[in-house]
C-alpha cells in the first residue's frame, strides 16, 4: 500500500507558485510524491481562495471567509500568470478533445476497413451478385 504523505500550507503553497510560474506538473510530482491530479486540486484551491485554502494536515475546517489569493483582487482582472494558466488549461482541454476524435476515428476507420473485408466482392468473373436481382 503506498505511504500517504501529508503536506503543510507553505509547501503546498511553494508547489503552486512553481506550477503559476510554468514548472512542469510532472516534474514537480516525481519531485514530491504526489500525483499531478493534486498539484492540479491545490492549484485550483489556491486560485479560488488564495493560500488560506490551502489547508495543512489535520481535521478540515470550513472554508467561509477566505478570501480570494491577493492577485485576483486586483480590478477583477487576472495577473499575467493567471491568464497563463488558463489558456494551458485551454489548450490541454482542446488536445484532449482532438485526441478523443483522433480515437473515434481510427475506430471507425477500422471498423470500416472489417466490413470491407468481410463483404463478398459482387464483380468479377463468376462471382455472385450480393442482392438478388430485382429482374422476374
Amino acid at each position: 500500500m503506498p505511504r500517504r504523505y501529508r503536506f503543510t500550507q507553505e509547501t503546498k503553497l511553494a508547489a503552486v507558485k512553481r506550477m503559476l510560474a510554468g514548472e512542469n506538473a510532472r516534474t514537480l510530482s516525481r519531485e514530491l510524491p504526489v500525483s499531478r491530479k493534486t498539484l492540479y486540486d491545490w492549484r485550483a484551491k489556491y486560485l479560488s481562495g488564495g493560500a488560506k485554502a490551502l489547508r495543512g494536515p489535520g481535521r478540515p475546517r470550513d472554508l467561509v471567509g477566505v478570501d480570494p489569493p491577493p492577485a485576483l483582487t486586483a480590478a477583477g482582472s487576472l495577473p499575467p500568470h493567471a491568464e497563463l494558466v488558463k489558456a494551458r488549461a485551454r489548450i490541454i482541454e482542446l488536445e484532449r478533445k482532438v485526441g478523443r476524435q483522433q480515437l473515434e476515428l481510427d475506430f471507425f476507420q477500422q471498423a470500416l476497413r472489417q466490413v470491407r473485408e468481410k463483404r463478398r466482392p459482387s464483380d468479377g468473373p463468376g462471382a455472385k451478385p450480393s442482392t438478388p436481382s430485382s429482374r422476374r
